[in-house]
């Protein structure tokens, strides 16, 4: 078998290729092929095809029924080694890369383009400014061998170029598969719980009844959209408030809460997921949001549209495998304190991680006389920085007995403060500390504003922006971006390895959806088990190949439905 060869589209549907040799270089003559499809279609023996990116080839390859094995993504690539280079935030394109090489201006990156509503057809085609002379293309993807070589691991750096890579593919492949979704359903449910719509496109029903409990509860007319509006309606009642977030609305005593909070979950339907969003996002039966690898600093996925990766459990009922078919949903169990136990090597941990049964349970029995949610919270609070209270006190506990797994995230964190970078166990680098506030202290990229839940859901949503903060906030950001980022690689190679295992057994299932610890599999009822069992193998496989040989375990609860909102 071909170990490589180079890609790259030519005008008129053309391709350009050529074989590569294992340091990247030509091993023969550059050939000039009329079709790309063909040229790929021909060449089934080829290991690795290495592309630009794999948003501007690979749904034209599956638009037309062709699927490869493996990738390697100069544009993802390139992300990742300035990260590690301590770069993140410099033009990430191919063409920057090669004019990095050659000492030249940088040209900026193209702003990124979003999905369009019902098509990803914008997604992939050749953004202007980005295409490169075949040759050049080679050059920067030698350079890319060898700046890998230099990393701190290399082997490590080298894999997580290629589970990104790979993720690249599973994101087009489900984009092509699509969400199976029922619009007659979802219809079904906004009436239920919106009622039926005014003329002119104003609030349905249930959505105005609300907003007029609400101005009727504070005895003027207040507007609930309107977050000042409301914050100034409590201020006159004699109520000081921050902010209209749930969990600040909910610690108080005020007739407007109650109509309040329940407007705020009416509306977020409704403009998130009414019947505007199902009229542009689902088509012939599918919603396909545009998945983005990578979309967050610390590794998770984003999507280019749709809000796929935050569908109320309610809309989920949408959710609808084909007839004879079925939803296999899959959530991996307490991923992030399985991951801390692997990366830290905390014998302890791990051996408490090496089970498939309650993790926090098992944690309980060891170090807080059988108490759950003390043993729950320590453990979240050593990976999220809540160290206040009695927090303290159960981290106190969790580090009498499990030193390791909290020196390892308290010397990420004093790295963070210290300004320094962290890297997650395969090498993805947290952002730098980059301007200063007033106090000269390093900036942190912005998180979420959401309070922490307490759960192990990773409520702390990074982006890529940038926000001024103190020293400590990025403490807490890198004590958690070294546990999370490293859950978000040990989730690339969870789907890798179930994408290959469900294409090796001749299955037809299709893998439909991911959210960071979740992953559903669209399938004939009759591949339900298998399937079942994939996922099972290929968490165990990821763990092995990510972390090696340890005890630790990575099961799954998972759920055979018809829909999705009956999996939890």
């Amino acid at each position: 078998m071909t170990e490589r060869w180079a890609l790259a589209a030519a005008e008129g549907g053309g391709a350009l290729l050529a074989p590569l040799t294992r340091d990247g270089l030509p091993a023969g003559p550059v050939l000039a092929e009329p079709d790309l499809v063909e040229s790929v279609r021909s060449r089934p023996e080829v290991a690795r095809w290495v592309w630009r990116s794999t948003t501007g080839i690979y749904p034209r390859l599956l638009a037309a029924g062709v699927r490869v094995e493996r990738c390697y993504d100069i544009e993802c690539a390139e992300l990742l080694l300035l990260g590690h280079e301590g770069r993140l935030g410099e033009p990430r394109s191919a063409a920057a890369a090669w004019a990095r090489l050659r000492h030249a201006p940088v040209p900026p990156d193209p702003p990124p383009r979003s999905a369009e509503p019902g098509t990803q057809s914008s997604l992939f085609e050749p953004r202007s400014g980005t295409d490169l002379p075949f040759e050049a293309l080679l050059q920067v993807y030698a350079e890319q061998l060898r700046r890998h070589t230099a990393a701190e691991h290399p082997g490590r750096m080298a894999l997580l170029t290629a589970a990104e890579s790979a993720g690249m593919l599973v994101a087009a492949e489900m984009d092509a598969s699509g969400l199976p979704w029922r619009a007659d359903v979802h219809r079904a449910v906004l009436n239920e719980l919106l009622g039926e719509r005014y003329p002119g496109g104003g609030e349905p029903r249930r959505l105005a009844e609300a907003a007029d409990e609400v101005s009727a509860a504070f005895g003027r007319r207040v507007r609930p959209d309107l977050p000042a509006d409301v914050v100034k309606a409590f201020a006159q009642a004699g109520i000081k408030v921050g902010s209209t977030r749930r969990w600040e609305l909910e610690a108080l005593d005020h007739p407007a809460v109650e109509p309040l909070i329940r407007y705020k979950k009416l509306y977020r339907v409704w403009t998130a997921h009414g019947w505007g969003w199902l009229q542009d996002w689902v088509r012939d039966g599918r919603f396909r949001p545009g998945y983005q690898p990578g979309g967050t600093v610390s590794g998770r996925w984003t999507t280019n549209g749709g809000g796929a990766l935050q569908i109320p459990k309610v809309i989920r009922r949408a959710v609808v495998a084909d007839e004879g078919w079925r939803l296999v949903v899959a959530d991996a169990d307490q991923m992030e304190p399985r991951v801390l136990a692997a990366i830290s090597r905390d014998r302890g941990l791990m051996e408490v991680a090496g089970h498939e049964g309650d993790l926090y349970k098992a944690l309980s029995d060891r170090a807080f006389h059988g108490d759950r949610d003390h043993a729950k919270i320590a453990l979240l609070g050593a990976v999220y920085g809540q160290t206040s209270g009695d927090g303290l006190k159960n981290l106190a506990a969790l580090r009498r007995r499990f030193p390791q797994a909290v020196a390892y995230v308290d010397d990420a964190a004093k790295a963070g403060e210290e300004g320094r970078l962290v890297r997650t166990w395969l090498g993805r680098t947290s952002p730098p500390a980059v301007g200063a506030d007033e106090d000269g202290e390093a900036g942190i990229p912005q998180e979420s504003e959401e309070p922490p839940s307490g759960e192990a859901t990773g409520t702390y949503g990074f982006t890529p922006g940038y926000a001024s903060s103190n020293a400590r906030a990025r403490g807490r950001f890198t004590r958690n971006f070294v546990v999370q980022g490293s859950a978000a690689d040990w989730a690339l190679l969870l789907l890798a390895a179930l994408r290959r295992a469900l294409a090796a057994g001749g299955m037809r299932a299709e893998l439909v959806f991911f959210q960071h610890d979740e992953v559903i599999v669209h399938c004939p009822a009759e591949e339900a088990s298998a399937v079942v069992e994939a996922i099972r193998e290929a968490g165990e496989l990821a763990g092995r190949v990510a972390f090696g040989e340890t005890p630790v375990r990575f099961p799954f609860t998972t759920a055979v439905v018809e829909r999705y909102a009956d999996a939890k």
